[in-house]
């Protein structure tokens, strides 16, 4: 996506306050890919992230020889080579060789010009995004037969000790206020698409020959909370991927979105906004260290403000100081596919 590539972006900030995929999701991935294709076994040789962003998925193909991070971001395949490094040292005895090259999802043959020479090809995060009229082609191109393609996105976030704040997360990521919502300056309509749980992707034989496509799957990690959208019959599972965080570090996972990039580059003196009185001083009081953005009362600031006062509406026990920890969880959509 266009903001992740400018100048401003900073890659280190989102690694640290983005969420880390769940072991869980891995093992069902490479579970599908075990099984192979009806005609081939499955092969562990190379794997292929595309998108790869700053290496968090990449760094989990360790089941493969060869592992390769693609994505247009200079700025994130450097972040991402040296969390692979990092990573590397830390588990010497799995390490495949990892290499990360500049490129697009759309546009393989550039990084990855031999047909049929992936096992695993991947998109965490990413796939919203992606011209599926061409990625589709490509993906049947660069897998070998029984080779698998998973593209992931986690959808909204959610607060599943305060349900009753679900619509006001909803309001500020989708509706249109400027001064309560940064809906409209997410880029459109990639980000509808990953709201929608990827139910609008098209399925690969809609766009390829249908005969080169063995399987195809739509599988969701979204427990009992199942979006009106999705199929009655599709595949429903418990929610994977949950972290417990401290409320300042939700406020830096909004600092991250890249609505409030777009936001604030159309509304710069929101920045220049004064802190909200209310919660000021027992933040500053109990912050471990200086958090500049306390001081501040940008819309990202507002929003934080209002789910913690939701949540003492709710609970009037909740512990919604800067230090104190709430359980956060994103739903997965998952799509899967196996080349004959």
């Amino acid at each position: 996506m266009s903001a992740f590539a400018k100048s401003t972006f900073n890659a280190s900030t989102y690694s640290a306050s983005r969420p880390t995929y769940p072991s869980q999701l891995f093992e069902y991935i490479f579970s599908f890919h075990q099984r192979g294709s009806k005609l081939k076994e499955a092969q562990w040789q190379k794997a292929v992230d595309l998108g790869c962003g700053t290496g968090q998925a990449t760094v989990q193909l360790r089941p493969f020889h060869e592992v390769t991070g693609i994505d247009p971001s200079q700025g994130m395949l450097e972040k991402a080579r040296a969390y692979a490094e990092k990573s590397g040292q830390e588990n010497e005895s799995n390490n495949p060789k990892f290499n990360f090259i500049r490129g697009s999802a759309e546009e393989l043959s550039k990084a990855l010009p031999e047909n049929e020479s992936v096992d695993l090809l991947i998109a965490a995060q990413a796939a919203h995004w992606f011209d599926w009229n061409k990625v589709w082609p490509e993906t049947f191109r660069v897998l070998r037969r029984g080779g698998t393609a998973a593209f992931w996105i986690y959808a909204e976030f959610r607060l599943p000790e305060f349900p009753v704040l679900g619509p006001r997360i909803t309001a500020y990521a989708q509706a249109s206020d400027p001064l309560k919502s940064v809906g409209n300056y997410f880029q459109r309509p990639g980000r509808t698409i990953l709201e929608r749980h990827l139910v609008d992707v098209p399925e690969p034989s809609t766009v390829i020959e249908s005969d080169e496509c063995d399987e195809f799957q739509r599988v969701y990690f979204c427990g009992d909370n199942v979006p009106d959208f999705i199929s009655k019959d599709a595949p429903i599972h418990p929610v994977l991927m949950r972290t417990e965080m401290r409320w300042r570090d939700l406020l830096s996972y909004f600092r991250t979105w890249s609505a409030l990039q777009t936001y604030h580059e159309k509304y710069p003196d929101d920045l220049k906004q004064p802190a909200d009185p209310r919660f000021l001083e027992e933040d500053l009081a109990n912050s471990s260290e200086p958090l500049d953005e306390l001081r501040a009362g940008d819309i990202a600031m507002r929003f934080w403000k209002d789910l913690r006062e939701g949540a003492l509406t709710a609970n009037p026990n909740a512990k919604v100081g800067p230090e104190d920890k709430v359980q956060v969880e994103w739903p997965i959509a998952l799509l899967l596919a196996r080349k004959r």
